[in-house]
């Protein structure tokens, strides 16, 4: 008997279950350096710099990266970085290994802050190949069903890295961890290695490198919709970044061990992920910006509320909550990219994209370990709701083309 089980079409199948595998092993980083840090520094602002280190250059790359990305193959692009993956994690693996035995705790932080820099290097490049390769692999009609799986898929990993990795640290050394990241990388490989090259849309000799980017930058400048969903997550991003801060809510807070702040990480993408599977079956119909703002809004304040809480379930509760509303941001965010971007766009202005929002992560992981170093853990973390929900209501003021945004 001949079971095929297929998504879409074949390639996007393998482009899913590859996703799956590499975000499962990339989402198990934060968990196993934000907890072996902490333990090895118990500094607030060490956790902080880690974000700063792979925020400098995936920000300083994104523009130009996104150039390469459309002037590239992109299944050979993708093939590279997961070699470079590879090759991370085992220097990870390396580093928080008895073979780093003889060097200092300050040395082994910066070493690692090295290796998190390159992770930023490449990341530059992977994120918005994976974006831009969607649309070569689905037809138009199929591209919304698409970027809702291709989100699930993203989701359910982030939830089982976490988990994974959390259990992990309970029972194995952080290093021998690192390895099997480095064995997810490979299975990657090979399964993405089954989709073939597509063919590439972008002229190499219509423009140089930074016309090519300030083309990017201007398209998303005259989308004011998109502008404006991209600013609206970064801001919140920014300063609701309280994740950098749970390996120190989970052993000084709450007094709990490396699982349960596995379970604490996996949280937020656990509501991610519910929204966007109850979002695909029943679709927002109208009023799409409106409802973005209020979701950012209620992640807000669910922010606020885990910053309060003392006890473990209370704080789950309300990751898994300000994941449901950060989810129905990300599927009108992510809607909006493919129903809007042309596809010899697509690398350049998920790289804006990526500068926008995923770089504000880890700018909000270095604004949460400055803010908790200077006022304390708890007041950073609700200054940092608080402020969220000031952005929600400058954009609700400021931004009309977002409150009208419906498709």
């Amino acid at each position: 008997m001949n079971i095929r089980l297929q998504v879409i079409n074949k390639e996007f199948t393998f482009l899913l279950i590859s996703r799956i595998v590499f975000t499962s092993g990339m989402k198990m980083v934060p968990v196993l350096l934000g907890w072996y840090l902490y333990e090895l520094t118990g500094s607030k602002l060490a956790l902080g710099i880690l974000g700063l280190s792979e925020v400098i250059p995936a920000v300083l790359l994104a523009l130009p990266a996104g150039v390469r990305v459309d002037s590239s193959p992109k299944k050979a692009l993708i093939l590279k970085c997961l070699l470079a993956y590879i090759g991370i994690a085992l220097a990870f693996a390396a580093v928080t290994s008895e073979l780093s035995g003889a060097l200092s705790s300050t040395q082994r932080t910066f070493i690692i802050y090295g290796i998190v820099g390159l992770t930023g290097l490449v990341r530059a490049y992977i994120s918005p190949s994976f974006s831009a390769i969607i649309a070569q692999i689905v037809q138009p009609d199929e591209l919304v069903k698409a970027a809702s799986l291709n989100s699930m898929s993203w989701l359910i990993a982030a939830v089982m890295g976490p988990l994974l990795a959390g259990f992990m640290v309970g029972f194995w050394q952080v290093s021998f961890s690192f390895i099997l990241i480095s064995f997810l990388m490979i299975i990657t490989f090979f399964i993405f290695s089954q989709i073939g090259e597509k063919q590439i849309s972008y002229d190499k000799g219509k423009s140089r490198t930074w016309e090519s980017v300030k083309e990017g930058v201007d398209f998303v400048w005259k989308q004011k919709a998109l502008l404006g969903a991209m600013g609206l997550d970064m801001f919140a991003v920014l300063f609701g970044g309280a994740i950098a801060l749970l390996p120190v809510f989970a052993k000084d807070i709450l007094q709990l061990g490396p699982q349960a702040f596995g379970l604490l990480m996996s949280a937020t993408y656990l509501g991610n992920f519910i929204a966007i599977f109850f979002l695909t079956k029943y679709p927002l119909i109208n009023r799409q910006g409106y409802k973005l703002i209020y979701s950012v809004a209620g992640f807000g304040i669910c922010i606020i509320i885990f910053a309060l809480s003392e006890v473990f379930w209370l704080s789950f509760l309300a990751l898994l909550v300000s994941g449901l509303f950060d989810g129905v941001s990300v599927i009108i965010r992510g809607t909006i990219f493919q129903l809007l971007v042309p596809d010899h766009m697509r690398g350049r202005v998920s790289s804006v994209s990526s500068l926008f929002v995923n770089s504000s992560n880890e700018l909000g992981q270095f604004e949460s370990g400055v803010a908790a170093s200077l006022l304390g853990t708890v007041p950073s973390v609700i200054f940092g709701g608080c402020m969220t929900l000031l952005v929600t209501a400058i954009a609700w003021i400021k931004t009309p083309a977002l409150k009208k945004l419906e498709y």
